[in-house]
């Protein structure tokens, strides 16, 4: 079965760690659902921040939705001039016989600028 790769991203108003773990918990529950993924589908979950974020690790949120055997890392975005803050992207990795053209794509909030195709 291919590993098809499935892109999100949400944005919060505080670095604190509750919005941090709200924030990614409603975009991952927003990526399963529209892609109706099941947690063992998934191979790894990639979970960036920007730079201002240092309030929790994204990731945390994964293994409160019980993501225990999914491997998780978090890593920083680069800091670029007049890119978006307060932004986190996930990209799961995800063992799937779906099209890539039938994956959803999913940006909430202030993210959706960034995609607005999607």
């Amino acid at each position: 079965m291919p590993v098809r790769g499935i892109r999100g991203a949400t944005t919060v108003e505080r670095d604190t760690r509750e919005d941090i773990l709200a924030a990614t918990r409603e975009l991952l529950a927003a990526m399963v659902e529209a892609n109706r993924i099941e947690p063992d589908d998934i191979a790894s979950a990639l979970f960036t921040t920007t730079p201002d974020l240092s309030g929790d690790y994204p990731a945390r949120a994964a293994r409160e939705l019980g993501w225990s055997t999914v491997p998780l890392l978090g890593a920083t975005e680069m800091q670029v001039p007049g890119a978006l803050a307060r932004c986190i992207r996930v990209l799961l990795h995800v063992n799937t016989a779906r099209h890539p053209t039938s994956i959803k794509h999913i940006y909430l909030r202030d993210a959706r600028a960034l995609r607005p195709d999607r």
